[in-house]
């Protein structure tokens, strides 16, 4: 032993100038460059599920801090909603090519057609000039899914003819152009055009297509597809049924398009809008609750097996919880809030803060079923219509491919 201790000593000493060495490397080496804003998720690993069928939920302005407020109101607890157990979680990134913080004409159109473009512009390319100049169209998945035969529709709470919804069958250098947008459903650059439509905002656009030397009726006969004002004055047997309301009961309305889609034997496209702009924040919250129990509803209709169920946002809003303890009330002093009636721009609530604006961080992006594993890490929001194509087994066109 006496002999084996200058040995022992001797490694003892050795090793400990291997991390000093080391961290003298490691701190001569360059540093990584981060990564650019195209920059997708490493491959994930493959399952070999191709989807039949894609719906996608859009919750227009529901960003994190919405999610999580909504299941404060709905369940007294964080992580309760429906969508934040769904096993895939991204984080996506919403920007317009010239600015930090989007719009929905943006934010939509960038997703279903994976094409960033600039705030107010619907479906074209950053060539466009917004309100003069028509840019680049961009192709949408809606387009790719007409054109492979599939069924389509399209849900909202809002106008059908709104950024959201329109950004899936529509190119527009502006968003306000209602009255040239809602037609466009009707005049498809592949296949038939939109089977299911179903939204509200009936006046506004009835106002811009009489503007514009037309009317629901005149473009109704001329497609042979009646526009109606509610869902109960669809008949029966009906298969491309479209409604536009001055309202749109969202549950009744994406259940009815189910019903409608999935008799499709090649697969159906689906999206859903359900506005979750929290101006007022009991209002927008408990949108956020329906919507997610609707979704629920949704899941338990289909086979995961063979479709993929995603969940995002077009954008953020500035909404926060910065209060609160379990067992009281979250929207504690809304009531005295509202019967102001206040414009401010600011809404001071005992525990919760809303900047009634949008907001430039990241949204959620939450998957379940085929194609599902794909959704991880931190992305461009252009990255989810990878998503979906991929789920499909679709490759984009040459001249839209990056």
């Amino acid at each position: 032993m006496k002999n084996a201790l200058p040995h022992l000593i001797c490694l003892f000493a050795t090793a400990s100038l291997v991390p000093a060495a080391g961290h003298a490397q490691e701190s001569a080496r360059p540093q990584a460059k981060p990564q650019a804003q195209t920059a997708r998720p490493a491959a994930p690993p493959k399952t070999g599920r191709k989807a039949k069928n894609v719906i996608l939920f859009l919750a227009d302005a529901g960003g994190v801090p919405v999610l999580h407020g909504a299941s404060l109101l709905g369940y007294g607890e964080p992580r309760r909603l429906g969508v934040q157990q769904w096993p895939y979680l991204g984080l996506s990134e919403t920007s317009p090519i010239d600015a930090f913080v989007s719009d929905s004409a943006n934010g939509m159109s960038a997703i279903v057609t994976g094409v960033k473009t600039r705030n107010g512009v619907i479906s074209q390319g950053p060539d466009t000039v917004r309100g003069k100049q028509d840019g680049t169209p961009t192709k949408s998945v809606l387009e790719y899914a007409e054109q492979r035969g599939l069924l389509t529709g399209v849900v909202t709470t809002q106008s059908i003819a709104d950024a959201t919804p329109a950004a899936n069958y529509a190119h527009s250098n502006d968003r306000k152009k209602w009255g040239e947008i809602f037609p466009q459903a009707f005049a498809p650059r592949f296949g038939d055009g939109v089977d299911v439509l179903f939204g509200a905002g009936r006046r506004k656009i009835s106002e811009q297509l009489t503007a514009a030397g037309t009317s629901f009726e005149q473009i109704g006969k001329t497609h042979g597809r009646p526009i109606h004002t509610t869902l109960a004055e669809i008949g029966a047997g009906v298969k491309r049924p479209v409604v536009v309301g001055d309202d749109m009961d969202a549950r009744a309305a994406t259940l009815k398009a189910l019903d409608i889609l999935q008799k499709s034997s090649k697969g159906y496209f689906l999206v859903v809008e359900w506005d979750a702009h929290t101006d007022d924040p009991r209002e927008g919250l408990q949108n956020v609750v329906d919507f997610d129990k609707l979704i629920a509803e949704v899941q338990a209709r289909v086979n995961l097996d063979e479709t993929l169920l995603l969940f995002t946002a077009d954008h953020s809003f500035g909404l926060q919880v910065d209060g609160g303890r379990r067992g009281e009330e979250l929207l504690a002093g809304y009531d005295a809030w509202k019967a102001t009636k206040s414009k401010e721009d600011i809404v001071r609530l005992e525990n919760v803060l809303v900047n009634r604006t949008h907001t430039g961080e990241e949204v959620a992006a939450l998957a379940i079923g085929a194609g599902a594993e794909r959704v991880r890490g931190y992305f461009p929001n252009t990255y989810l219509f990878e998503v979906m194509m991929n789920a499909f087994g679709w490759q984009p066109d040459v001249a839209q491919a990056k």
